[in-house]
Order: structure tokens, then C-alpha cells, then sequence
């Protein structure tokens, strides 16, 4: 999938990162001082969705928990530099499926660094469960910049599926 160039792609992918950053942003603030959600507690928004906030000092899926202030700033260097070669990668890219999958990766990155220099650990308020079903209660939290980064790798998954099948038909080659 082709976009309509370089330019217009790394402007589309850059406001989308920002977009998430904005986003995820609000979202933390209206958690934490509006709300004002304690560690722990729960509010039932629908049947499979909880509001539960908690303090991710990892990184995906509480990997990695980091409780010094080496481990902290070494999350947040990580992330800088996941997002300089995005930004990087998002740059090259004249596909618009590449580059919103990028804007939504980076923005992601970005958001989480951002909760780990300001709180010192990533704010998880989203807990998606099976309701009824406890064989389908997912054991973590996460939050929007999370969630972006998990659509941006689906796009990008998409993006490569659409341009193997598209070589494979301009190269005449079947499955």
C-alpha cells in the first residue's frame, strides 16, 4: 500500500505519534487526578473492560521490573532509542499503512517513556477480562500508548502480508 510520498507520510506519522502522546497523556492525568484511582482499585466500565490502575515498573507485560533509578532511566534510554530508529525508519517509508503503524509504535514508546521520567513507572489502568469466564482473565494491565504500540505491530504484520502477496503477483509466482 502506497501512500502519496515520503513528505506526506512522515506528516501523517509524526501528528499520529503525537496524537497518542496527547492522548495517553490525558488519559494518565484524568486516571491519577481527576478520577483520582488509587493503586489497586477497580472500576467496572463493562463486562470484559475494567478501569484498574497500577504501576508497571517493567516493561511489556511487567517484564523487566525495574525498582532502582539505573533501571528506570535505562527503560527510558531504551525507549528514546526505540523511537529515534522509528523516527528514522518512518523517514524511508513512502507506504501510509508503514507510517501510521509507525507513528502509533513511536507515540507509544514515547507516552510510556514519558510516564517513566515523570511518575518513575508506567501507568496501567486498562484490564480486559473473560467476565464470567476465568480461563480468559488476562493477568495484566495496560494503558493507550501500550495499546497503539500493539495495533502499530498489527499494521506493520498487515503491511508485509500485502507486499509479499503484491510481489508475488508481479512476479508471476503462486503459493
Amino acid at each position: 500500500m502506497s501512500g502519496k510520498g515520503r513528505g506526506s507520510v512522515l506528516k501523517f506519522g509524526c501528528a499520529l505519534a503525537l496524537a497518542v502522546v496527547l492522548l495517553d497523556q490525558a488519559c494518565n492525568f484524568y486516571v491519577l487526578h481527576v478520577i483520582g484511582l488509587t493503586e489497586g482499585a477497580q472500576i467496572a466500565i463493562l463486562p470484559f473492560l475494567d478501569v484498574s490502575f497500577v504501576w508497571n515498573h517493567g516493561i511489556s507485560y511487567g517484564l523487566f521490573q525495574q525498582h532502582s533509578e539505573w533501571g528506570r532511566w535505562i527503560l527510558v534510554a531504551g525507549a528514546l532509542a526505540a523511537v529515534i530508529f522509528i523516527a528514522l525508519w518512518l523517514t524511508r517509508t513512502k507506504s501510509l499503512l508503514v507510517g501510521s503503524a509507525l507513528g502509533l509504535i513511536g507515540g507509544g514508546a514515547l507516552g510510556n517513556a514519558l510516564d517513566r521520567a515523570i511518575y518513575g513507572a508506567v501507568i496501567d489502568f486498562l484490564h480486559l477480562h473473560g467476565g464470567a469466564i476465568p480461563w480468559l482473565d488476562f493477568p495484566y494491565s495496560f494503558n493507550l500508548a501500550d495499546a497503539a504500540i500493539s495495533l502499530g505491530v498489527v499494521l506493520l504484520i498487515i503491511e508485509s502480508i500485502v507486499a509479499k502477496e503484491e510481489r508475488l503477483e508481479e512476479s508471476g509466482e503462486t503459493r
